[in-house]
């Protein structure tokens, strides 16, 4: 299988995108971002940047924490759908995070649930970590939330078929080279039509993830291995959870 350039733009856009995983687990995101609110302590009314906040599911949990949020996201759908959440305290652009982004503003970015290492360059995911870093405040926090990138390739399910709303998910995933490539191909009963997209994320490791936090500048505070913030192992976690934080310079 091969993954066409630039490939999240149609998918990220499609409605089969949001229902293929639209039984993500609510209450697990939730007890997630109480967790890392509890380890951050973020200042009441605190500057909170989502960035690839999708419909803005976790942006508007945060906002009701009584945070300002702020929601980024490169699918016009979702930002679409995402502006009708939109209250004093919560607001939504739609925008590529490879491109800057409020400078020296915010006090945590959240990046969730591996949204970044989707492009084919590493200048652009350089560029989209340095955006990440330049939006926070001296002394501000990023929480990156990706995929243990040696445990999902040991625990790779070669294919599977799922079926929503008349809908078939056939799925193949494999490694190639060090990315990983996930063949959805799609009938859709309903409409008696066909498609086909593919995902593609860098098989990013903890050494990836230190080297490019130092280029930037970040400083790398913890990683945790899990929602439940037990220690990151790379041969049993299922996560890698890196917080960091842009420095203050006196």
């Amino acid at each position: 299988m091969e993954a066409q350039k630039q490939w999240f733009k149609d998918w990220f856009n499609s409605p089969y995108y949001h229902l293929l995983y639209s039984n993500r687990d609510e209450r697990e995101a939730a007890a997630f971002i109480d967790k890392l609110l509890a380890y951050l302590q973020p200042s009441p009314g605190a500057l909170v940047l989502d960035a690839a906040c999708g419909r803005g599911r976790h942006a508007r949990y945060l906002a009701e924490k009584g945070f300002m949020v702020t929601g980024i996201d490169l699918s016009i759908e979702s930002i679409k759908v995402a502006k009708k959440l939109e209250n004093d305290h919560l607001s939504f652009f739609q925008h590529d995070m490879r491109l800057p982004f409020r400078i020296n503003y915010f006090d945590v970015v959240f990046n969730f649930f591996t949204s970044f290492g989707y492009f084919d360059t590493q200048r652009e995911n350089d560029n989209a970590l340095r955006t990440l870093h330049h939006a926070l405040k001296p002394g501000g926090r990023l929480v990156l939330d990706y995929l243990n990138s040696p445990y999902v390739a040991a625990h790779l399910v070669p294919s599977e078929v799922k079926e929503t709303d008349q809908v078939v998910f056939d799925i193949s995933r494999e490694v190639q080279g060090r990315r990983f490539l996930k063949q959805i191909n799609i009938l859709d009963r309903s409409k008696l039509q066909r498609s086909s997209f593919t995902e593609c994320v860098q098989a990013f490791t903890r050494a990836d993830f230190e080297a490019m936090f130092s280029r930037q500048g970040l400083r790398v505070l913890d990683i945790f291995g899990d929602y439940h913030f037990n220690a990151y192992d790379e041969d049993r976690s299922p996560r890698m959870v890196i917080i960091g934080e842009k420095p203050v310079i006196n």
